[in-house]
């Protein structure tokens, strides 16, 4: 099971920005991976487990900006596609993320 946390927190100020700060280095010291900016991953054993560290998100989400959290299975996340663009088109990365038990830094 891999949980996956969005957040979009506000960054106007020094403050708002030193709690965005803090809450990647929060998500980092827990043991999620950084996904793409502002989408975290974690992977775990099992649904139980996950639910735990949504419970400690919920306790470490800033009171400001948004964060959501979606549970996913492996199956689902090597069924990912990933797209660049380059040069004003769309490249088709064919990258293999079937049966990849490493996580990508995209």
């Amino acid at each position: 099971m891999i949980l996956i946390v969005f957040f979009d927190l506000p960054v106007k100020t020094k403050k708002q920005k030193r709690t965005a700060s803090l809450f990647r280095k929060y998500l980092l010291k827990d043991g999620f991976f950084m996904m793409q900016y502002s989408v975290y991953i974690r992977i775990s054993k099992n649904y139980a487990l996950l639910e735990k560290h949504i419970n400690r998100i919920a306790k470490h989400a800033p009171n400001e900006g948004s964060v959501k959290t979606l549970i996913i299975t492996k199956q689902q996340y090597d069924d990912i596609r990933e797209f660049v663009k380059n040069n004003k088109h769309f490249i088709n990365i064919d990258k293999n993320y079937k049966n990849s038990s490493k996580i990508l830094y995209l």
